[in-house]
């Protein structure tokens, strides 16, 4: 059973993993860069958790937060963790740093993950001592209310490992799939792909954005169109992940101009106001 749980990274991603697992009667030490970015993290989680109980999901928010204690060195993790769970940027070379890190300060039991949502489970788990206790836990946004969790496994990862990150999810009322390391997992590789011909037709004037969702939402049964959707994620991810899926997948995920564009200007979606569509 995972009681203890070090996050590294606390914003949208990051604080929703924390919360779950606080929710869950765990202990949870989140890892930010600075002391403010550490308040802000824990405005973010206390915000997260008052919400989960006006919705009747939890009992005592106050309980919760508790549990969660806000860091600024991954130094200071609790070596006894039985996880960690690294939330940063898609950026290799900065989830590589934070895992090594992590894993100098952890004990050799600790069962390290990433929540990348593309990037090589082999790649990042060449760079460790112990790949065997390292695989993916790909949450999604907004982790809270997400019922998925896509486990993405390396050639490497011990068997148990696996299984008991499947019991951690389940315990959290979340459902796992499965896979194995390869660009984009499975939900990455097929939301990009929707997302980036949304994006196309919208580019070439077949029709407006809250037509394209609509057609996905009533036709397919879709809760969520993919422009709206990217405008969630953030358009500088959903940029992020087509170049990379790009460059190992090949030419059907080149990124349209107007995704460029729009990351260009700085509309990133819901968390700056504006992508594809306006967020008040």
């Amino acid at each position: 059973m995972v009681k203890s749980v070090g996050v590294i990274g606390g914003g949208l991603m990051g604080g929703g993993i924390a919360q779950i697992f606080a929710a869950a009667g765990g202990r949870v030490a989140v890892v930010e860069s600075d002391a403010d970015a550490a308040s802000a993290a824990h405005s973010r989680i206390r915000a997260g958790l008052h919400k989960a109980v006006e919705l009747g999901k939890l009992a005592d928010a106050a309980e919760a937060l508790s549990r969660i204690s806000l860091l600024t060195r991954i130094a200071d993790l609790p070596g006894d963790a039985d996880l960690v769970v690294e939330a940063v940027p898609e950026i290799p070379e900065v989830k590589i740093q934070v895992l090594t890190a992590a894993e100098a300060v952890v004990s050799d039991d600790t069962i390290l993950a990433s929540n990348t949502s593309s990037l090589s489970i082999v790649e990042l788990g060449a760079a460790l001592r112990r790949p065997e206790r390292f695989l993916g836990m790909h949450f999604f946004n907004p982790v809270p209310a997400s019922k998925l969790v896509e486990v993405v496994t390396a050639p490497q990862t011990a068997q148990p490992v696996l299984h008991s990150v499947v019991q951690a999810i389940r315990a959290l009322g979340k459902t796992e799939i499965v896979v194995r390391d390869s660009p984009g997992f499975a939900t990455s590789r097929l939301g990009v792909m929707l997302g980036l011909e949304a994006i196309r037709m919208l580019e070439e004037g077949v029709a407006d954005a809250e037509s394209i969702d609509r057609a996905m939402e009533l036709g397919y049964r879709h809760p969520m169109g993919p422009l709206r959707s990217t405008d969630l994620v953030g358009l500088d991810v959903r940029l992020a992940i087509a170049e990379y899926l790009h460059s190992t997948l090949g030419d059907r995920f080149a990124p349209p101009q107007l995704l460029r564009d729009k990351v260009a200007e700085g509309s990133l979606g819901r968390k700056t106001g504006r992508g594809f569509y306006d967020w008040p």
